[in-house]
Formats: C-alpha cells, structure tokens, sequence
C-alpha cells in the first residue's frame, strides 16, 4: 500500500508547484526515489491531462559518469538533454542519496568542465519551464540532520507540505521592501557587509520552484559588495563538506576566501571569472526548518537565516554575472546562533532572526506554522 504522504506530496507538486494542465510536457527526474513515489507523480500527471516522461537515476552511477567525462562526453549529454528540454512545459527533479558525499572524490577539473558544458541545459529549464526541485528524505539526510529515519522523514513531509498558500500571502510585503531598496547591511558575528540592491528586483520562492521552500531572494548590483561575511553552517558542494566559510570583499570581488578546506574552497571559486562575484541574496525563514542539516533545498530555508551565493545570478533577478558555480552559503542570524541584523536603507529589518517591522511580522516562525 503507497504511503499516503506520497500521494499528498505528488498532487501538491502537480496541482500547486508546476500547475500541470492538459496537454503539458512533464519531465521527472527521479534520482534515488523509492518506486512508489514515481509511480504517484506519473499518476498525478496524467491524472491533470499531461503527458508524462521520466528518467531515473543513481547517485554512484552518475558519479562514475562524471569521473570519467571529456569534453566530446560532455557535450553529447548536453546537446541530447537540451533538445529533449526544450520539448517539455514542466520539470520535476527529486533528488535522493544514500551517501551525500558519493561525488566527494570526483576530479574538481571534471566537475568544473561538466558544469560549464552541460549548463545551457540547465538555464533552459530554469528560465523556459515551470519547474520544482526537491530532496528525498535518505537515513544520509537524516543523519546529517542529527537525527533519526523516522524522525526526520516525519519532518520532512510536515515541511514539504505545509501551507505555501498561507506563506505566499506573508511574502508580499518582504518581496515588495526589496524591491524597492538600495542599500543593504549585515550584521553578525564576523560580519560587517555592505551592498546596494537597486533596481535589481526581488522573487519570492512560495513553494513552486522548491519544496520545501520560503524565501525571497534578490542579487547585489555586481561590483557592490564590501566587507565581510563569516558563515556559521557547514555547506556541501561537489560532495565536499566545508564549515567555518569566511569570504572577504572588495568592490563585488572574493578577495579571500578561507574556510575547513581552504584549497578546495578556492579550487571552486576559480572555475570562472564570474564564481567570485555574488549571484544571490536572499532571506530565509521556513517556520518548521531551524538547524542546518547539510543539504541546500532545506538549509537556505532555515528561519532567521539568509544566503549569500557566490556564481551564476538567477534572470529574475538579475546583476549579468555568469558561472558554472551556484553556491549557496547559509548564515543563521537567531540568538541561538549569534544572533544579527539585517538593515535596508538605514531601517532595521530583522534582528536575531525575527523580523521586527509590522508589515513583515508575519513571516516570523509563530505566525508561520
């Protein structure tokens, strides 16, 4: 018997997330997914008039694939995954590993010369379909987590299916203040970082792009950023862990980079010209997400954080600035962790986690849940 979570996860993703309608292209990419789940997702498809088509995968396969990459293989994927892309109205991608370092010793020149080639496929699906991403809950995620199987599955599902309506209505006022702002400081423990925002825009993330989701993100004018900013939460990118991630800036530049692997973390931003400038900036608060558990759907979402994301700026939101790289690195401003502030044009916005102006009151974790 299918579990019913699965079930009220699938609708939510078609119904909600994507919009599904008849006639609809629908791509899912399983990687590491329990049957049972793809099997609901192709039902809920056909079930809104769409036509189906889906891929699964396996994380220690993909990771063989990428050991073992040129550039005529490369570009293979990238030219077969492109034509079939441009084909599709929707893109559903859940993703699962058994082993969240599974691609921890795959070559960085490998990595770095996939990335590059294969990312028109992935510009295409972001800026040309309706598309959601989201992880699976693995004994890998949980014990990142801290916690146990069943306990974090249980806590996946109430994140993943929670009221993104009731969310979304709370955002207005947020997305409205960034758009409308220029200059932007961050306070915090080892922080002391300035930027502008103006006229660059702002997207509010409502539960249709990720699930989980709640955020509303922006991106710094590029040559904007000065200071400092000292990142309190472990990151993973290319299956490497790295914690303690300080970034120094001048005039939109990483001059200094430092962090658990220094040479790796550096090795990374300079794949391209464009991974250390800032592609992203964005608040978190995810009212049932409050402590990192190394995976980036569910960390940049944490309540009283914020993300600052060296590499590719998304169009919505846009600064020109290109890269293979898209790195998300969360800081947690509540008082448990620091604490912080957030100021927009000399207006305190958020202090220690909790916003602290009436209009953005309701976005604070008890109004949330």
């Amino acid at each position: 018997m299918t579990d019913p979570r699965f079930t009220k996860l699938a609708n939510l993703l078609i119904t909600y997330s994507t919009r599904v309608k008849k006639g609809d292209h629908v791509l899912l990419d399983m990687t590491d997914v329990p049957d049972e789940m793809s099997v609901e997702l192709l039902r809920a498809v056909r079930a809104a008039g769409g036509t189906p088509l889906i891929d699964v995968r396996h994380t220690r396969v993909v990771r063989e694939v990428l050991r073992g990459t040129d550039n005529k293989h490369a570009t293979l994927i990238r030219n077969h995954e492109l034509a079939r892309m441009k084909k599709m109205q929707v893109y559903i991608a859940i993703r699962g590993s058994d082993n969240m370092s599974e691609n921890s010793d795959v070559p960085s020149d490998r990595m770095s010369l996939y990335s590059k080639i294969i990312r028109p496929v992935l510009d295409h699906r972001v800026n040309k379909t309706r598309w959601c991403v989201l992880r699976w809950p693995t004994p890998s995620m949980a014990q990142g987590a801290g916690m146990s199987t069943e306990a974090f599955e249980n806590l996946y599902f109430d994140v993943c299916t929670m009221d993104y309506r009731k969310m979304a209505k709370a955002m207005i006022p947020l997305q409205t203040r960034m758009k409308k702002a220029d200059r932007v400081h961050l306070k915090s423990p080892g922080t002391d970082l300035k930027f502008s925002i103006k006229n660059i825009g702002a997207k509010m993330c409502e539960g249709l792009l990720n699930i989980p989701d709640g955020e509303v993100f922006s991106c710094p004018v590029k040559d904007s950023v000065n200071g400092v900013i000292q990142f309190n939460t472990p990151t993973i990118y290319a299956g490497t862990k790295f914690e303690n991630v300080r970034l120094e800036f001048t005039n939109g530049k990483v001059t200094k980079a430092t962090g658990s692997n220094t040479k790796r973390l550096n090795e990374i931003l300079d794949t391209d010209a464009g991974a250390r400038y800032i592609g992203e900036f964005a608040i978190g608060f995810n009212p049932y997400i409050l402590n990192p558990m190394c995976d980036i759907l569910f960390d940049e979402k944490i309540a009283g954080s914020l993300h600052f994301t060296p590499g590719q700026a998304y169009e919505i939101a846009d600064n020109g600035n290109r890269s293979a790289v898209h790195w998300d690195m969360v800081l947690i401003q509540r008082k448990e962790w620091g604490g912080g502030e957030i100021w927009f044009d000399g207006e305190l916005i958020r202090k220690d986690g909790l916003f602290v102006t009436k209009d953005l009151k309701p976005l604070n974790p008890q109004n949330l849940k």
